[in-house]
């Protein structure tokens, strides 16, 4: 029998064990309904085989095609999620809470067969499948014997050799599908659909939601000269990031596309575009398994459809607490190894990720549930250790210093009347003149180049309030501290940023609001001594704790303490003016809020691991700011000098009091005042605010 045969066979046999269970007595109601739930929803993606098999997508009609996307994800959606099995703490109250937690989290991975499915992965079907069957049947030989139900720990043991024995067949196919592009799912989508019929949005899998379907409408009705701007301004700022690095772009061969669906049309042309590169795209789907390290993150890395609801993924973004030993660390490194090794040529071709983000959903306020999986304070040190060797072993196969990327924003319909008008605002704001920010902005850097530090305060409430230490310049004629960012692998336009000294940087940074990767923090507050972070704090719940510890995991990524990696001036008013104009400031990513104000981030420098690969702005001279106390640890110990995460947490203009340089004299200059740029030769950025 070949290996096809063979799967199929366990696939049969799996599925026909499943059609008997929901008759069964095993002498618990509970356990009985939860079993017989899964087998209904895993027997729903049998059926859903057969339909694709059968050509369903094409035949079917858009109602129908609704109605089956529905069925997959209607118990997880808001208004079912209480009483879903998805939810640990209904898993919980109705399962009891040795197992509950558990079970929950076996319901959650059987979800994943949903992408699995629609891709036609079938051995990844048949190993959740049997994972499925493998449990039920330990409880219905327990009842049929007499014996006691498994317990927690007999479960949790099954879940750990299923993640240790399928950890290889994971990497392999992960790491395949982000760099491999011969037989991409979603790019035969991309090139073969009818965009113009938005049937072709149930073909994935994803959920669709009122988002995808108005966005491919409204791309549908746009004019080709504008769909050609939106995906050339993204292609070409991907090319230049390439060429103003210096960097080898011929010797590439693929790049990978992140984009939420309904922007088909603009990915359509925005394939072409790479191909002219000499570039081959691929797009891999946003990960939805544990053992591809699946996350809560609304920001997702890759091709994805509507959120069903965010609270279902917290609630399980640390289901790998179920196995996360070092045993398992150590064989998913080993299996990623193995899996760049099969794939050395593909990870030499690599050119890097092409990110189109969307933002304007519903906000997201997380509740914290003692019943979902939390990593413990060993896991938590584990996590961190397996992502930092994780990164290294990608960086091997893949170095930083040969790749680039690119990352533009979108607004989708959920963010109101404002749609349509901030849409063609964001286009405009994308495609702003290029040279005109490149020679202000020079401006500003002259003068900084001169400061010893700068100071930071806040103003209508903001108790913002910093000292940012600056490089020390030895040759200002050809060496610059800050980068002249302009729209290439960052667009918009708008930004001048360094790596500020650590030692003698101290203070608080303060914003009353702000949202950072789809969370919002109402008045963050961070303290920074000698550049670290020493405290922090946030409005978010009632309990003061309770905010610490969603800092701490959801910015400081767990880490016990960040370094401040990058002090930056925004310098995009007109940005700024479009968004409080529509009142959607509170709903713009950090992509572009970066550019709104003065922005300072935690965690590792915009240069993180190619601290030694020279950079020059446009005026010919060399970025030499480009590393810090803790990145400088890279040679003696490099465990050490980075923490593999780098968040950016802006003061908009209307909370900003002064920005000043100060130079080692004493004298002071002043950049910003009362939420305006002062300094000659910056006047032009003020016209935004007077129009």
């Amino acid at each position: 029998m070949s290996d096809t045969e063979v799967i199929q066979e366990r696939y049969d046999l799996a599925v026909e064990r499943l059609r008997k269970i929901s008759g069964e007595k095993i002498g618990d109601e509970e356990l009985e309904a939860f079993f017989s739930f899964c087998a209904g929803f895993l027997l729903l993606m049998d059926d859903t085989r057969t339909f694709l098999a059968q050509d369903g997508l094409r035949k079917a009609d858009l109602e129908e095609l609704e109605r089956r996307n529905q069925a997959l994800y209607a118990d997880i959606l808001p208004k079912q999620y209480e009483e879903s099995y998805a939810n640990p703490a209904c898993a919980v109250r109705r399962l009891g809470e040795e197992r509950g937690s558990l079970l929950s989290a076996l319901y959650a991975e059987l979800r994943s067969l949903i992408a699995f499915v629609y891709e036609n992965r079938l051995e990844e079907i048949v190993i959740r499948m049997e994972l499925f069957v493998e449990v039920y049947t330990a409880f219905a030989y327990a009842a049929e014997s007499g014996e006691e139900f498994p317990s927690g720990k007999d479960i949790r043991e099954m879940l750990y050799w299923f993640a240790c024995d399928y950890t290889e067949l994971a990497s392999r196919r992960r790491i395949r599908e982000q760099m491999d592009p011969e037989d991409c799912f979603a790019v035969s989508v991309i090139r073969e659909s009818d965009l113009t019929d938005i049937r072709y949005l149930y073909g994935y899998g994803e959920y669709v939601s009122k988002n995808e379907r108005e966005t491919a409408l409204f791309m549908a009705g746009l004019p080709e000269a504008t769909v050609a701007t939106m995906a050339d301004t993204y292609t070409e700022g991907y090319r230049i990031g390439f060429e103003v690095t210096g960097k080898d772009l011929a010797v590439k061969n693929s790049v990978s596309l992140c984009y939420r669906l309904g922007f088909e049309r603009m990915m359509r042309r925005a394939v072409e575009n790479f191909e002219k590169m000499g570039l081959k795209p691929v797009a891999a789907r946003a990960v939805v398994s544990v053992l591809d390290n699946r996350g809560a993150t609304r920001g997702r890395s890759g091709f994805c459809g509507g959120i069903p609801n965010m609270q279902y993924d917290y609630d399980h973004k640390d289901d790998k607490a179920v196995f996360f030993d070092r045993n398992y660390m150590n064989r998913k490194l080993e299996a990623g190894r193995a899996a760049y090794e099969e794939n050395r040529e593909a990870a030499a071709g690599y050119a890097g990720p092409a990110l189109v983000e969307t933002f304007g959903e519903a906000d997201f306020n997380p509740v914290t549930k003692k019943e979902a999986f939390q990593l413990s304070g060993e896991q938590s040190r584990l996590w961190l250790e397996y992502r930092a060797k994780a990164g290294a072993l990608q960086r091997e196969y893949i170095p930083e210093e040969e790749t680039s990327f690119t990352i533009i924003a979108f607004p989708v319909p959920e963010i109101g009347p404002v749609f349509e008008q901030l849409f063609h605002e964001i286009i405009r704001i994308n495609t702003l003149d290029y040279m005109l920010y490149r020679r202000v902005q020079q401006n500003l850097i002259d003068v900084l180049d001169t400061a010893d530090f700068c100071e930071i305060k806040g103003m209508n409430g903001n108790r913002t309030d910093l000292k940012i230490n600056l490089y020390k310049l030895s040759d200002p004629s050809g060496e610059t501290i800050f980068e002249n960012c302009v729209a290439d692998v960052n667009i918009p336009v708008g930004e001048v940023f360094t790596s500020p000294v650590l030692k003698g940087t101290e203070g608080v940074l303060h914003v009353s609001r702000v949202f950072l990767r789809g969370l919002e923090y109402r008045n963050l507050a961070v303290t920074f001594q000698d550049g670290m972070v020493t405290d922090y704090s946030c409005d978010n719940y009632e309990s003061e704790e309770e905010g610490r510890k969603f800092i701490r995991e959801n910015i400081l990524a767990r880490h016990d303490t960040l370094p401040m990696g990058e002090f930056a001036i925004g310098t995009n008013t007109t940005a700024y003016v479009a968004a409080r104009r529509l009142g959607v400031e509170a709903k713009l990513p950090i992509l572009i809020a970066e550019k709104m104000g003065p922005h300072f981030a935690v965690g590792d420098t915009c240069y993180s691991h190619v601290e030694d690969v020279k950079v020059y702005n446009p005026d010919g001279k060399e970025i030499v700011a480009r590393s810090n106390e803790v990145a400088d640890l890279r040679g003696s110990r490099p465990m050490e000098a980075y923490y593999n995460c780098h968040t950016d947490i802006t003061i908009p203009y209307d909370e900003l009091g002064e920005l000043t340089a100060v130079r080692k004299d004493g004298s002071r200059i002043a950049v910003i005042r009362a939420g305006r740029f002062v300094l000659p030769g910056c006047e032009e950025l003020n016209k935004a605010f007077e129009e």
